[in-house]
């Protein structure tokens, strides 16, 4: 708030003012003075008057700056509660949003070791299927290779074409 500031005005400068009213009535002996005394006695009041508005002036000029100060202060203070209230829906909304990529990553992250895990055992049986048929396969070369033993005769050269 400003400060109410007390001006000086010609009147308070003025010897003529510096009379109290009561002594102008008192000094009047000379018809002269008593009307020349009239004259400033209305000027004083004119004075007076004029002063008074000018306070009232000052008065409702510095009611009206506070009554503007105090409506942009609160619109001020309402602009920082929206700003305050946006910032806390988007940082949830950004949590929402870190919560369900996280699950998702855990999601994903399960289904890539449950392949992980089906593609181990996939190869494994075919690891077990390759091992069965070399094992069949040995056998089979044990097989004729006695045969052959047995036989005397010497094993024949198949074409590559026709071998099985």
């Amino acid at each position: 708030m400003r400060e109410k500031h007390s001006t000086t005005t010609k009147a308070e400068a003025s010897p003529e003012a510096k009379e109290s009213p009561g002594s102008l009535v008192e000094n009047s002996s000379s018809p002269k003075k008593h009307q020349g005394n009239a004259g400033n006695r209305d000027a004083l009041l004119a004075l007076i008057a004029n002063e008074k508005v000018m306070s009232l002036i000052q008065a409702w000029e510095e009611n009206e700056k506070t009554k503007v100060e105090n409506k942009t202060e609160k619109k001020m203070s309402s602009i920082l509660s929206w700003e305050n209230s946006k910032k806390a829906a988007l940082e949830a909304e950004l949590r929402k949003i870190q919560e369900k990529l996280e699950e998702k990553k855990a999601e994903c992250g399960e289904k890539m070791k449950n392949k992980i895990a089906m593609i181990h055992k996939e190869a494994e049986e075919r690891r077990a299927m390759a091992e069965a048929r070399r094992k069949v396969e040995l056998l089979k070369v044990d097989d004729r290779a006695s045969e052959y033993r047995s036989s005397g005769h010497l094993p024949k050269k198949r074409f590559g074409c026709c071998s099985s």
